[in-house]
């Protein structure tokens, strides 16, 4: 049994027939909808590293899997300058016209339509992750996202990292990461683009929350966006994931 195991909160655009985002369908393929190019570089890995992977279903605009379950953010009502008219209280959507057809004496408001979502999606996502972790027992956790080269809302920070290494109280594995990767040639940020300690939902609950050690890499997008790029990343990680494992 592999001693890896990778997840990836973000890596599908999926929304469900019965959700209605009222969001142009082209949004779906941007970075507010997946993470570009890490379906991919998730296989790839896995491929050449031979560990399993858990994939998050459905598209953070529907709910997004690395987030508290309290979190404001949970269900987005915004992203990069969008508003996202189907996840606006109190959720006017075929979502809800669906769900009150089925259940015609039950009234679904905010709180219900968050209550479905997080019951549908989350809870079943996160109890995979645990299972399996129970069941394998790993040494260690690779989280993969990826990241713009800049947002829309603030085009004006440069964000130069090739990757970024993320983690909030555990740093065993970043500490032998970033000067891995550094000795590589690739400029990798130190909890940047995103700092760990703020973002790090999935890897608190199953990494820290375990004692794991974890691997949050973010890579940027446009690097993976195609397969040579993939194919020259996962060159680049696979020695380096193997490193960490101590």
């Amino acid at each position: 049994m592999s001693p890896y195991l990778l997840i990836a909160d973000h890596a599908s655009n999926h929304v469900p027939d019965d959700i209605d985002l009222g969001i142009a369908p082209e949004l779906l393929n941007e970075h507010m909808a997946i993470d570009i190019g890490v379906a991919e570089l998730a296989a790839l890995l896995c491929e050449r590293i031979g560990m399993p992977a858990i994939l998050g279903g459905v598209s953070r605009l529907v709910i997004d899997l690395n987030r508290e379950v309290d979190a404001p953010g949970l269900i987005p009502i915004s992203s990069d300058g969008h508003i996202i008219p189907g996840n606006q209280p109190p959720f006017v959507s075929s979502e809800v016209e669906t769900r009150q057809r089925q259940r015609p004496s039950t009234s679904l408001g905010t709180s219900g339509l968050r209550d479905a979502r997080i019951a549908r999606f989350y809870d079943p996502y996160h109890a995979k992750i645990a299972r399996s972790i129970a069941e394998m027992q790993p040494g260690l956790l690779i989280s993969l996202h990826s990241f713009t080269p800049s947002l829309k809302l603030k085009p004006e920070e440069a964000r130069p990292w090739e990757i970024g290494v993320l983690y909030n109280q555990d740093d065993r594995a970043a500490r032998i990461a970033i000067p891995a990767l550094a000795a590589a040639g690739v400029c990798v940020g130190d909890n940047l683009p995103y700092s760990g300690k703020v973002l790090n939902a999935t890897m608190n609950r199953h990494g820290e929350g375990n004692g794991i050690p974890y691997l949050g890499l973010e890579v940027r997008q446009d690097l993976i966006s195609d397969a040579a790029g993939v194919a020259r990343w996962a060159d680049v990680l696979v020695p380096m994931i193997e490193g960490c494992l101590q």
